[in-house]
């Protein structure tokens, strides 16, 4: 069985996921004051990578660090708000999904925070 909502091709198809993409940070933006403060830190921190990373591959891993965060968090973001749309109740399952998608934000954090220091740490001491 074919979805109908599944016909666009090529660039077509192309256009409208960039425009659900960029909806989606929209939404997250507006509504998840966790995505809005790590935007805050992440945004410049990909900005700084070429200027503290002594290599491109440097550069790259602070940059995909912080973009990891970002990544991270909308992927929380969605799950909160699928479980919510499905029961707005307290139960078990719910506060699990729900918590284990916390802990891989909080991984993605501390992953982000020590390769930041690990690389501010070496130009410092080099």
């Amino acid at each position: 069985m074919n979805n109908p909502h599944k016909g666009r091709t090529g660039l077509n198809r192309i256009w409208h996921a960039t425009g659900y993409s960029m909806a989606g940070f929209a939404a997250a933006y507006r509504s998840e004051s966790a995505f809005r403060q790590e935007a805050w830190i992440c945004g410049p921190a990909v900005l700084l990578a070429p200027l503290v990373g002594r290599s491109w591959v440097e550069a790259a891993l602070l940059a995909g660090s912080a973009l990891l965060v970002l990544i991270v968090e909308l992927l929380n973001s969605s799950l909160e708000s699928a479980v919510d749309r499905i029961s707005l109740d307290l139960h078990p399952l719910s506060k699990r999904a729900k918590d284990m998608a916390s802990a891989a934000v909080f991984l993605s954090l501390v992953f982000f925070g020590g390769v930041w220091l690990a690389a501010i740490g070496s130009r410092l001491l080099a």
